[in-house]
């Protein structure tokens, strides 16, 4: 009996090994045949989770129209999808000249996709810049800089479209926001009220645009970490906040935010949060135990956190 039990576990570890696999692979083609023919357009396309997500898409089969605001590095991933496509089943990505950040282009740019294809059925709002610094030291100039390319931005393009798919009674706006949207974090100021801001539209948003079967979805992760960028040790002391900002800010990697937008069209999921255990419990203390959170946020002030500016 002992023997038949040992033989057996293998086989059944191999069987569930087996049956993974095929879920994965059905879920995958599952996906792409969502996508196939749709017309999808991504903002800042040329940062690291732009590519991904168009590398996704583009696999997938759809029409992409791919925003961003340096033409150069727009051409180059234009070059990396066409190397690696097949003709047969994808379609030559349309490239946009876009920078969120000066909200007098958007009209026009989405002008521009309707004319070229006639409808938009997924929009992508990726587009995100930030900045990190003490709030009596961030410029107002800054901030609004913020605002227009994190909230303002987003938004235009958005009301730009949205006629269209509810006209069509069909599409899908997807958010990628961050977990900041959620709660606020020392030295953030500018970039937490951005994404408050947009998380609150796109909540009201999906309401109201529900009856037409327009689909609004928010994707929050923790920081996108760069492709190489691992958490190192560090000489990081034992205290209750260090270690929530560390397992806070080594965040999710590109690809993995990109699979999880792809999951998130194909399911049509109103919110995902994409996050290790830690942040997730830290958006549950901020909600039920306001003044914990508070304290040990007030505790992270206090160990005099770098401000250079990112992005």
């Amino acid at each position: 009996m002992g023997v038949t039990a040992v033989l057996m576990l293998p086989l059944l570890l191999l069987g569930i090994s087996g049956l993974l696999f095929i879920y994965q692979e059905v879920s995958r083609l599952w996906s792409q045949s969502v996508v196939q023919n749709k017309v999808v357009v991504i903002t800042d396309a040329i940062s690291g989770l732009g590519k991904e997500c168009a590398r996704v898409f583009h696999t997938g089969g759809a029409r992409l129209v791919l925003c961003g605001k340096n033409w150069e590095r727009l051409q180059s991933l234009y070059d990396a999808l066409i190397s690696v496509a097949d003709p047969s089943k994808t379609f030559t990505p349309k490239l946009v000249l876009l920078d969120l950040s000066d909200i007098s282009c958007v009209q026009d740019v989405a002008k521009e996709v309707l004319d070229c294809y006639g409808c938009v059925d997924i929009l992508i709002n990726n587009a995100s810049v930030k900045v990190k610094g003490p709030a009596h030291k961030i410029s107002l100039e800054l901030d609004k800089k913020i605002m227009d390319a994190n909230y303002f931005g987003p938004i235009i393009l958005t009301k730009a479209l949205l006629p269209d798919m509810i006209s069509r009674r069909t599409g899908q706006i997807v958010l990628v926001n961050n977990i900041q949207g959620k709660l606020g974090i020392p030295f953030r100021t500018a970039y937490a009220a951005s994404k408050h801001a947009a998380l609150g539209f796109f909540d009201c948003l999906r309401a109201e645009v529900e009856e037409y079967d327009v689909v609004v979805s928010t994707v929050s992760p923790t920081f996108i970490r760069s492709y190489h960028v691992d958490p190192g040790q560090g000489n990081w002391e034992a205290s209750i906040w260090k270690f929530f900002f560390r397992k806070l800010t080594y965040g999710t990697h590109p690809v993995d935010v990109a699979e999880e937008v792809m999951r998130t069209v194909r399911r049509k999921k109103q919110e995902v949060f994409l996050a290790n255990p830690i942040p997730k419990a830290a958006v549950y203390i901020r909600t039920l135990f306001p003044e914990l959170f508070f304290a040990v946020v007030a505790c992270g002030v206090k160990e005099k956190l770098s401000v250079p500016e990112e992005g």
